[in-house]
């Protein structure tokens, strides 16, 4: 089975693969998938996905009201924890 990839460059520099879908191949394995299925947000697309700003989007990490992983000085959230702490989160 071929699947043509295509590395797409945003406004932003963010590059994304696009054409590939995990659960299309059945010969994956179970591990494999949930890896490739890990979304990992930089602290401004994280701003635009929480609509709040860069700094608020800091704060909250240093609260301790969002977990964020350091890599090369730079602060990654991961998708599904954000989703979850809009779900549990109430006002």
């Amino acid at each position: 089975m071929e699947v043509e990839l295509k590395n797409i460059e945003n406004d932003n520099g963010i590059s994304q693969v696009k054409g590939y879908n995990p659960l299309a191949d059945s010969s994956t394995e179970p591990s494999a998938l949930i890896f490739n299925n890990l979304t990992w947000l930089t602290t401004a697309e994280t701003a635009l996905y929480l609509r709040k700003s860069q700094n608020a989007i800091r704060q909250m990490v240093c609260r301790g009201q969002l977990r964020a992983r350091k890599f090369h000085r730079r602060l990654y959230f991961n998708k599904v924890e954000l989703d979850q702490t809009l779900n549990i989160s109430f006002y």
